[in-house]
């Protein structure tokens, strides 16, 4: 049974640029018909998609944040990560990574990490 686990800083001052892991066991990230995605849950607010990466290795994000948004992976590792540039407190939330099937729409998650950004 594949498992996710979120990494990285839970405090990031504004402006800077908040880096998250996901480590993922029981499955490999270049397996076809997964999407890894980020995803987040402002204070109070619903889920908001960030974005994906496939097996084939290229990203695509959410147009609200596409220019923020970067998430890359290490095969090596079994890992992706998350870089979102520029923020703001608006982008305190708790941030989770998650593996969603787009054949079937079944997804497994990450237990999420609540990050806060502040000076």
């Amino acid at each position: 049974q594949v498992q996710l686990q979120e990494s990285g800083p839970g405090l990031v001052k504004p402006s800077q640029t908040l880096s998250l892991a996901c480590a993922v066991s029981g499955g490999s990230i270049r397996t076809n018909y997964y999407y890894w995605s980020w995803i987040r849950q402002p204070p109070g607010k619903g889920l908001e998609w960030m974005g994906a990466i496939p097996y084939s290795g290229s990203a695509w994000y959410s147009p609200s944040l596409k220019t923020r948004t970067s998430i890359s992976r290490d095969t090596s590792k079994n890992q992706f990560t998350l870089h979102l540039s520029s923020v703001t407190p608006e982008d305190t939330a708790v941030y989770y990574c998650a593996r969603i099937n787009y054949v079937t729409g079944s997804s497994s998650w990450g237990q999420g990490t609540q990050v806060t950004v502040s000076s």
